[in-house]
């Protein structure tokens, strides 16, 4: 196992709080919230039918808003370089429904990509994204490196991010 992530981030915004932690560092409550959104989200929301506990979340980073109230308002997670691809990846990226349409699936992945570059020393970061989504990591920076293949049934593109 690959040395734990050090980084922890608690700030508070607004209504929010913005959290970062190694795997080993989640609560057991924590841990529960962000699977039941994740399984909320892709399996049934999206209904694709993987496995989403797939051994990357205990070298990664996980980092989320959290309303005041306790519910999680935007996760992602951050994987360490070699854990998925040679570089940092941002992956399992959600905005939960009752926060959609306030820019946060933005301001999520603008912190997590300042995260993987100053955590991993990154000066690339791919990511494997959903094709509908293309546009929307594209003004974030990232481009495009092949072409589009399916991953658990829906359209994906792989695309990297140079710093």
């Amino acid at each position: 196992m690959k040395e734990k992530p050090q980084i922890r981030q608690d700030v508070q915004l607004r209504n929010m709080r913005t959290i970062t932690k190694a795997f080993t560092d989640l609560t057991i409550h924590e841990l529960y919230a962000i699977l039941q959104l994740r399984m909320e989200v892709f399996v049934v929301e999206q209904t694709c039918y993987y496995q989403d506990c797939d051994g990357r979340d205990q070298e990664s980073l996980h980092h989320w808003f959290e309303h005041t109230n306790g519910e999680i308002m935007a996760y992602v997670r951050i994987c360490a370089p070699g854990v998925s691809y040679a570089e940092p990846s941002i992956g399992r990226v959600i905005v939960a429904e009752n926060y959609r349409r306030k820019s946060l699936g933005k301001q999520i992945m603008e912190s997590s990509i300042a995260i993987a570059t100053k955590h991993f020393s990154a000066g690339s970061i791919r990511i494997s994204a959903q094709k509908y989504l293309e546009d929307f990591y594209t003004n974030l920076g990232f481009v495009p490196t092949g072409k589009e293949y399916l991953e658990d049934g829906i359209p994906h593109l792989e695309m990297l991010l140079n710093k």
